[in-house]
């Protein structure tokens, strides 16, 4: 249990230290409210409790408290008070404090408070990921204050029939957001529509969102429905919502404010009852002021904005992520086994850059276990692109041919220990000649030993 203890008394300070540590757990000190919460920005994932005096300087504990709900309400706070402030401490019961303890406090029941409360975050952490995962049938790893509070605004604004703006770089996971948005709305048993506005030649964007009739253009020879028309009644996600056209922008503006559409080359307006969630990875706003995105449209979309946050603003959820794609992998590869990472390794990975996010994470995971010879992964084997892959840079995904030989070699591998080393049952057992087996172990570098 790792405790924040804030208090502009070194003696209280030294006091509360030597109780929790008796205890068995870890504490932070930080002096005032301000030292709390610019600790909390970058590591309020690796609190379990906060314990704050009631009375302090600049910012009191009540402000503090204030504070930390919009940080990550997950966090519970127990406020020390002075005797005889009975009623401050209700008050700040009905803010959202976990507790209260009054001074001078029995240490009994400052370590059972202390206890309940750090059971009450990871419960309610535990909670929240198992809701998100119900709802997209997606394991939801993580727990930074950033990825806490687009959560929470999510779930705040998912059943409310209002058009969201999903804003986020590339591979940080925003079509997720928009499935949680989706399921936990009034239309989920509706269909999710994705359009992606990038992977649609622009020539085809208009038919492929409102339709056509047939002989609408060269080549239509049977009228098609429109992506606004097969999400009727549920919702559709525009992904890279920057890169359609301003002639389809203005159609796009029009379908919102009066619910309908017209197919292209369709003599009819057709009425639609859809919600919208776009998504970019664009600043849409320098956009508008470059003429590249119709500022009414940009308005109409952004009635709430979500932020996704980058992985490099994620660095305490980073080695959750690391082990959960190694299980993943471990397990497509048919290994047979969960692939460790490494300590050393792991450090490193907190440290990246990351520009392409949670993909590039995933891909460079993917690619160690595929090329993995050993159960442990080192920080020097994630540096070494592979002998048989010389052209393959770090944090690419796996090929083809390196998955198939990951498979290969741990088939082989299992086949031996099943043989206890015997190369012609090993053989038998996978319908090879010796000659074809002897060739893969010297090609994987294996014994039979």
């Amino acid at each position: 249990m790792r405790v924040l203890v804030v208090d502009d008394d070194p003696s209280v300070q030294f006091a509360l230290q030597s109780t929790i540590e008796a205890h068995g757990g870890e504490v932070i000190a930080a002096k005032s409210g301000a030292a709390a919460l610019e600790y909390l920005h970058g590591a309020a994932e690796h609190v379990d409790v906060v314990v704050s005096d009631y009375s302090m300087p600049e910012m009191d504990g009540m402000q503090l408290l204030e504070r930390i709900r919009g940080l990550d309400s997950t966090l519970p706070v127990i406020l020390i008070t002075a005797h005889g402030s009975e009623k401050l401490a209700v008050r700040a019961l009905k803010q959202g404090a976990y507790d209260y303890i009054t001074k001078p406090y029995d240490n009994d029941e400052l370590v059972y408070s202390l206890d309940r409360a750090a059971e009450s975050r990871r419960l309610r952490l535990d909670e929240r990921s198992r809701a998100l995962e119900q709802a997209v049938g997606v394991r939801i790893i993580g727990r930074s204050p950033a990825l806490t509070r687009l959560l929470d605004a999510a779930a705040r604004v998912a059943d409310k029939d209002v058009t969201v703006l999903i804003r986020g770089e590339t591979g940080t996971g925003k079509e997720l957001i928009a499935s949680f948005l989706h399921l936990n709305s009034h239309r989920a048993k509706q269909p999710l529509v994705v359009f992606n506005s990038a992977a649609i030649p622009p020539e085809l964007a208009e038919a492929q969102l409102f339709g056509h009739v047939r002989g609408a253009f060269t080549g239509a020879v049977a009228a098609h429905e429109g992506y606004f028309a097969q999400a009727n009644g549920g919702t559709l996600f525009l992904d890279e919502i920057g890169e359609l056209r301003l002639d389809v922008q203005a159609k796009l503006l029009r379908a919102l404010q009066e619910h309908e559409i017209q197919p292209l080359g369709g003599a009819r307006m057709e009425k639609v009852d859809v919600r919208v969630i776009a998504a970019t990875h664009r600043d849409l706003s320098a956009d508008v002021k470059a003429g590249r995105f119709r500022e009414d449209l940009f308005y109409r979309l952004n009635v709430v904005e979500l932020i996704v946050p980058p992985l490099r603003e994620r660095r305490g959820d980073i080695a959750m992520l690391a082990r959960e794609f190694a299980r993943k992998y471990s397990e497509r590869f048919g290994l047979g086994y969960v692939v460790q990472l490494a300590p050393e390794l792991l450090e490193e990975l907190e440290r990246g850059a990351w520009p392409g996010n949670i993909r590039q994470l995933e891909n460079t995971i993917a690619r160690s276990i595929a090329l993995a010879s050993t159960k442990i992964i080192s920080l020097e084997a994630l540096d070494q692109p592979g002998e048989h892959n010389e052209a393959a840079a770090p944090g690419s995904a796996p090929s083809f041919r390196e998955q198939v030989e990951a498979f290969e070699r741990n088939l082989i591998r299992h086949a031996l220990a099943a043989s206890h080393g015997n190369q012609s049952e090993t053989a038998r057992r996978l319908h090879l000649n010796r000659a074809s087996l002897y060739d893969k172990l010297k090609k994987y570098g294996m014994t039979s030993s």
